[in-house]
């Protein structure tokens, strides 16, 4: 009997990474031996694509594709190309609404626009190396009349439920993951999430939803662990995003995500 081929949808910051950036032999050993049989492995997390090529680079992942953004960004990775990649989709909106409310509910937030491939238009110097790429400083009014992938935000804790109505009321969402031990917040259209990235990719390469796989740790993986035909929590995840999966591997501190994969090479 033939081989099923998966589509393996990894989270990096915590999943595949640790939080001070170390992958094991392990993880590049197993992710390499499964692109060898054909199978799809797909980084799928909240960094930008600016920041997701670097890490498949090291993982040696020349050809294949990447969703970033939590969604938002779908790439397809050919070392061929000019720049190495092809922004396959991005669902892009007004930022107007988003920085206003922000402006308004969170004067001390750091406000930062995607700029796909490149980096940040920010409402201020962050100096931060986890706001990966290029950040151009942008007066707020600016900012507000610029499109974008999504907006992203520091320095802002979880928001109250006045805030989240308000951008519920014009049509995003509020989502919250963490980046080599930071957090954060994106506002993008409602219902762009992981999950929304994964599916398209998988319809679009006719993959079947049994043979899907996710493995993450962080709010931000909720949706994916879901949908995914196997779903699987890395041991230090909260309860919310356990409940959200099929099973739960080991924490990042022992390597959880290495038995997952070695599994799929053997069963």
């Amino acid at each position: 009997m033939a081989e099923a081929n998966y589509m393996i949808g990894l989270d990096i910051d915590g999943t595949i990474m640790s939080y001070d950036e170390f992958i094991s032999a392990e993880v590049r050993a197993a992710i390499a031996e499964l692109r060898l049989r054909g199978h799809q492995v797909v980084l799928s997390t909240g960094r930008p694509l600016v920041a997701t090529l670097p890490v498949l680079k090291e993982l040696g992942i020349d050809q294949g594709w990447a969703v970033c953004s939590n969604g938002s960004v779908t790439a397809r990775i050919d070392s061929e190309l000019p720049f190495g990649y092809e922004v396959e989709h991005a669902v892009m909106f007004q930022a107007d609404q988003a920085v206003a409310a922000l402006h308004e509910y969170m004067p001390e937030a750091m406000i930062a626009l995607e700029q796909i491939g490149v980096g940040y238009y920010i409402s201020e110097d962050f100096n931060s190396s986890k706001l990966h790429g290029a950040h151009t400083i942008t007066a707020v009014p600016e900012l507000r009349q610029m499109e974008t992938s999504r907006v992203v935000v520091a320095r802002a804790s979880h928001a109250d439920r006045q805030f989240s109505k308000r951008v519920e009321s014009f049509g995003l969402r509020d989502t919250y993951y963490s980046i080599a031990g930071t957090h954060w917040m994106d506002l993008a259209p409602d219902g762009i999430t992981k999950a929304y990235g994964m599916e398209r990719l998988r319809a679009l390469l006719g993959v079947r939803i049994e043979n899907t796989v996710a493995v993450g740790d962080a709010e931000n993986d909720i949706e994916m662990l879901a949908w995914a035909g196997r779903g699987v929590a890395m041991g230090h995840a909260s309860a919310e995003v356990i409940a959200a999966a099929d099973e739960i591997t080991l924490p990042i501190l022992d390597d959880g995500l290495a038995p997952v994969l070695e599994g799929l090479l053997v069963g």
